[in-house]
């Protein structure tokens, strides 16, 4: 038997209706959950009125706004599926996951109008709607103001999938990634079994809404244990220190990736900057650098180093404050909720301390992609999720994270899929063959370069590269560096080593 999701909002409405809900750092909106709770209940009759069934998508294209959070808790009360949109995707990156989806309707942020513009074109989508996300005049707004508020919560259950969030694939086409009730349920509950956060926490929510870190690390998690949500627009070093050490906010959580830690280390005001209220500074999305880890801590910053993917709703290990600084450059001990094991290439667990794919399983876990059942046969055996990660889990459970099984990349945060970029490199009439890597890059944590066999007598430049993949991929895929060689290192099967390429050449570099 089933069982039932139930409607966060209207449960802290009835049971702490003053407290504060959401505050809007660009607007200075500031919402109780009795008013957030009007608000959702005007979002989901918009929804209703605009057509929108139990099961549709509904997306967003947005700075992160209260209006994103609105509009998931309105389709979840009408059993509607929230679609997260990446930004800083181009025009046909976002249509081709419109059209997978089969999205109905759209909000779009006013910086994203002539972003949306030529999307419309490439789309089925029927209904796109404006929101300048500050409170101001808008399509969203006049549309919430007549619309009949619904207060009921849509009959569901915690398998049913309530988000969807789409994460591009080492073939380079984006896959959809089912999430359900029970995996925000679930993450959110493993946190607090730690003593992580509690309804008098704060969090400033400060990393992109669209993704899976940003929706589920702070943001969800505060609304469902009734704490409270600062949301700021985009991340800026100095606007977020200034924020943190605002006492009228009395921030006390934060999730930022490596690239925002350092960002924050290099700013004017990081001096006098006051960080006393925080109590739980997480980090995550790819591994932090232990210097890093160290300059927070001389500080009084305890960064807590968690490992997950959009797959496991950004749950799966977590550092305790107590494990550093014994525990730096590991990314923790497995959540309550979330059972990990290391194998071999078979599929077989390796013995305690050996390099092995990381695998998933557990309440927290995806039930599968989006009506892609390829993509399902390859990632899943027996229940077990396939992280496409190298980990290693010592004899106390705790699991460092070593390489990647697949080619995939993290920038400033961001997945970036070899693949697809090779994919279009390989139109050049220059290029033999091929490789994009990740390097290590000071900023960003990696940054792409691309390893090339040039046909003879022929040139190529990273001019060359940067122009042909402009306004066809999105900026943080784009390489910064290129390299040419004689020919691409391969196995005996043919297979390119790119461990070898990121061996390689940052010497041949100079990096």
């Amino acid at each position: 038997m089933a069982l039932p999701a139930y409607d966060w909002i209207d449960f802290h409405a009835a049971t702490t209706p003053n407290k504060r809900a959401m505050f809007d750092l660009a607007s200075g909106r500031d919402f109780s959950y009795a008013q957030m709770n009007d608000r959702v209940a005007r979002c989901a009759g918009m929804l209703k009125e605009k057509g929108i069934k139990p099961g549709d998508r509904v997306a967003f294209l947005c700075l992160n706004t209260t209006d994103v959070m609105e509009l998931v808790f309105g389709c979840w009360r009408i059993g509607a599926v929230c679609l997260a949109l990446n930004f800083r995707l181009t025009p046909p990156e976002l249509a081709y996951i419109l059209n997978d989806s089969e999205a109905s309707m759209v909000l779009v942020d006013a910086p994203f109008a002539p972003l949306a513009e030529p999307t419309k074109g490439l789309t089925d989508v029927y209904t796109w709607m404006m929101t300048d996300g500050v409170g101001g005049e808008s399509d969203y707004e006049t549309a919430l103001a007549a619309a009949t508020p619904i207060y009921d919560f849509h009959p569901q259950s915690l398998e049913d999938q309530c988000l969807l969030m789409y994460s591009s694939g080492t073939t380079g086409s984006p896959k959809g990634v089912i999430i359900t009730h029970a995996m925000l349920e679930f993450t959110a509950s493993s946190a607090m079994r730690l003593g992580a956060t509690g309804p008098d926490d704060v969090s400033l929510n400060n990393m992109p809404l669209f993704h899976i870190g940003g929706l589920n690390v702070t943001a969800l998690p505060s609304i469902w244990i009734g704490g409270t949500c600062v949301i700021m627009r985009m991340f800026d070093a100095d606007a977020t220190i200034k924020a943190i050490s605002n006492p009228d906010l009395g921030v006390s959580v934060m999730f930022c990736v490596p690239a925002a830690y350092n960002a924050m280390r290099a700013s004017a005001l990081i001096e006098t900057a006051d960080f006393s209220r925080i109590n739980l500074a997480l980090c995550g999305a790819e591994t932090v650098p232990e210097p890093l880890i160290n300059w927070w801590l001389a500080k009084g910053i305890t960064i807590q180093e968690g490992y997950g993917m959009t797959e496991t709703a950004a749950a799966g290990t977590m550092l305790l404050k107590s494990d550093i600084p014994d525990r730096i450059g590991w990314a923790g001990r497995p959540l309550m909720h979330s059972r990990i094991k290391i194998v071999d290439e078979e599929g077989n667990e390796v013995p305690r301390g050996t390099p092995g794919e990381i695998w998933f399983k557990g309440l927290a876990v995806t039930p599968g992609y989006w009506r892609n059942p390829q993509a399902n046969a390859e990632s899943f055996t027996d229940g077990w999720f396939h992280s496409g990660d190298i980990g290693i889990m010592d004899e106390h459970d705790y699991v460092s994270i070593e390489d990647r099984v697949k080619d995939m990349y993290i920038s400033g945060g961001e997945n970036v899929y070899p693949a697809e970029i090779e994919g279009l490199l390989y139109e050049l009439e220059q290029i033999v063959e091929v490789a994009v890597i990740g390097l290590k890059d000071e900023r960003w944590g990696e940054t792409g370069c691309v390893c090339a066999v040039v046909k003879e007598g022929e040139t190529l430049c990273l001019e060359d590269v940067m122009s042909h993949l402009e306004g066809r991929l999105a900026k943080f895929k784009l390489p910064s560096h290129l390299h040419l060689i004689p020919e691409l290192p391969r196995g005996g099967t043919g297979k390119v080593l790119k461990f070898e390429l990121r061996k390689a050449v940052p010497k041949a570099l100079g990096l």
